[in-house]
């Protein structure tokens, strides 16, 4: 900080000290305690002024200038104390009322600081020096009262922003300190807010709001455990701590319903699981982290119930909360596998493969690719309305019902347009039968190849009639069609018995 003024005669020769005079004796100590601060060794300076307080307690210069030297060693609380026992001995000392509202300010408290250059302007009206903090001191009272209603509204960057401007003036000032850090935690910027409270339990560990701002951010991370024994520890400071009160009320319950539900969980009881992580959500909104993890156990929860769509939502908020969380989007991107929603399922993967490049994780991805391709060609599965794992019976017996339901002639007295829709059915279904039934263009198939690689199926070659007398037998059933040159699609002929 810029130094202080001192108070020097103007003819400072140095003197001896006379045994017995007490008096000349403190003011040989003061001389050399200016002589010390004007080279800066503030320390030395110190300590020659105490000597002269010890030989004569009774002057406000020595005191004064001491004070200036705590200053000087950013010692404000002692500087303060010096400061006022200054302006006792002498109410007039103009230079003892300025250093008390500046070690005021130093420490934060703006009114304190205000009415002690006030007290300098009514002793002398003119001092632009105590204009000029005065207006300091009216700035940080506004600094103050803007950060407070940021903070009612819940605008932490706002009480930081305040913060930060205001201790750029009460640089000493632990209650502005503590402020900032709470905000930084509720931030989620937990290591810039442990620092500040560590630094002030370095210089005071029974600061109760500093012990509370560390457990804050312990708890954030979800160290609940170790969160718990600094708000206990605040509160044996303060017993009446109401923040860490509430805190340490928190945590313990957000512990106990998690846990439960854990339990729950490993028992099987769903049900019980995803009510418990509920319950916990509920607790404190505040809580990013531990929330990500309650949402993501009540997805796992959903899907063990087959809630798909919630299990989607929970994984999205526990992302919301925590876009690193690698568990979440791998649980959501199960459940997009579940649900055929293979892009979004892509690129849930590719951001867990980009974070954490495993085997498994490629692996994942690679799936969800070949999936993604596969749900772009013709299901033929869902075209004959069978599982994937449907047996050769079961695929011929679905072919058998498709084909007689969509076969033109059954749908040759209906109008052009679902004669036209009913055809393309047909073909589609024999085309499904094609493969499926094909042993070798199955697997190419359920392995996502093209069937037109390597003189596979192709579509040009297809005759969905073909397919059907191939089966049929030409007469089997009570069926009967022509063959003649006229039997395309729309032209069989259809014998009921």
């Amino acid at each position: 900080m810029a130094a202080v003024d001192i108070d020097i005669p103007v003819d400072s020769e140095p003197q001896f000290c006379i045994p017995g005079d007490l008096e000349r004796q403190a003011e040989v100590f003061k001389e050399q305690g200016n002589v010390f601060y004007s080279q800066k060794a503030y320390s030395d300076a110190f300590n020659c002024y105490t000597k002269a307080i010890d030989a004569w307690p009774k002057n406000a210069s020595y005191y004064g200038n001491r004070a200036a030297t705590l200053m000087m060693l950013s010692r404000f609380r002692e500087a303060l104390e010096d400061s006022q026992q200054a302006v006792r001995l002498d109410d007039f000392f103009m230079k003892g009322h300025l250093r008390e509202g500046k070690c005021h300010l130093s420490l934060g408290n703006a009114k304190a600081a205000s009415r002690c250059f006030k007290k300098v302007l009514e002793l002398e009206p003119s001092n632009r020096e105590a204009k000029q903090e005065n207006k300091t001191a009216e700035n940080l009272m506004e600094l103050e009262k803007m950060a407070n209603f940021g903070f009612e509204k819940r605008d932490f960057r706002k009480v930081v922003f305040c913060m930060d401007r205001a201790l750029a003036v009460a640089s000493a000032c632990h209650r502005f300190k503590i402020f900032k850090a709470e905000c930084l935690a509720l931030l989620g910027r937990y290591p810039e807010a442990q620092s500040v409270a560590s630094d002030i339990l370095r210089l005071d560990s029974t600061n109760a709001d500093a012990l509370y701002v560390r457990g804050l951010c312990l708890y954030y991370e979800d160290c609940i455990d170790k969160a718990v024994q600094f708000f206990i520890q605040a509160l044996r400071m303060a017993p009446d701590h109401e923040k860490a009160r509430l805190a340490c009320r928190n945590a313990k319950a957000l512990k106990a319903k998690k846990d439960e539900g854990n339990q729950a969980f490993k028992k099987f009881n769903f049900e019980a699981a995803y009510q418990l992580y509920t319950e916990a959500l509920a607790i404190d909104p505040n809580n990013i982290k531990t929330n990500a993890k309650l949402y993501c156990n009540r997805a796992t929860a959903g899907a063990k119930l087959n809630k798909v769509n919630q299990t989607i939502e929970d994984c999205t908020n526990a992302i919301k909360l925590d876009d690193t969380y690698i568990k979440a989007y791998l649980r959501r991107a199960q459940s997009y596998m579940d649900t055929e929603q293979y892009e979004e399922a892509v690129r849930d993967y590719e951001k867990v493969y980009q974070t954490e490049k495993t085997s498994e994780h490629k692996h994942l991805l690679k799936t969800a690719q070949l999936e993604l391709k596969k749900s772009k060609r013709k299901d033929y599965y869902k075209v004959l309305g069978v599982a994937k794992n449907a047996t050769e019976d079961e695929i011929k017996k679905a072919y058998r019902k498709r084909a007689l339901m969509h076969h033109p002639d059954r749908h040759s007295s209906a109008t052009a347009e679902v004669q036209k829709e009913e055809e393309k059915k047909f073909k589609e279904v024999g085309e499904a039968f094609t493969v499926l039934s094909d042993p070798k263009k199955k697997i190419r198939y359920d392995n996502g190849h093209d069937l037109d690689d390597d003189g596979g199926f192709s579509g040009r070659d297809f005759d969905a009639n073909d397919i059907f007398r191939a089966f049929f037998g030409g007469h089997n059933d009570g069926f009967s069609f022509g063959s003649g040159q006229d039997s395309g699609p729309g032209n069989f002929f259809f014998q009921f018995g």
